[in-house]
């Protein structure tokens, strides 16, 4: 049996520093990775740090996209669950790097609802 989605824990590096720190910015870009993702966006909420940072999440109908901005360090944590067969968050991941400017990244990919010993 497959596994129902696919949850990918991301730490980009290197990152734009003006881009990390802007939660407009930061939510088009989680918007067009969604759309990338092929995912349907239902909700969303963001907040901008003092004096730095963006926290923000997408609720999807496959699950969600969130990201977490450290701009002094060029960090930032993301966290790209999607559920069923349609949906491919390594599409989100890749406009998401691009979007922020990485140097590096690490990415973690962990399967999610696959029963035990398969």
């Amino acid at each position: 049996m497959p596994a129902l989605g696919r949850h990918l824990l991301v730490d980009l590096y290197g990152c734009d520093r003006e881009r990390l720190n802007d939660p407009d910015y930061i939510a088009a870009e989680l918007r067009a990775a969604a759309q990338a993702a092929g995912t349907r966006v239902l909700g969303s909420a963001f907040h901008r740090f003092r004096p730095g940072g963006v926290t923000g999440v997408l609720i999807v109908q496959e699950s969600h996209l969130a990201i977490h901005t450290w701009p002094e360090c060029g960090y930032a944590a993301l966290d790209l669950f999607t559920c069923g067969h349609q949906t491919d968050p390594w599409a989100a991941y890749q406009q998401l790097r691009s979007a922020f400017g990485a140097t590096r990244d690490n990415v973690v990919e962990i399967s999610r609802g696959r029963p035990a010993g398969e």
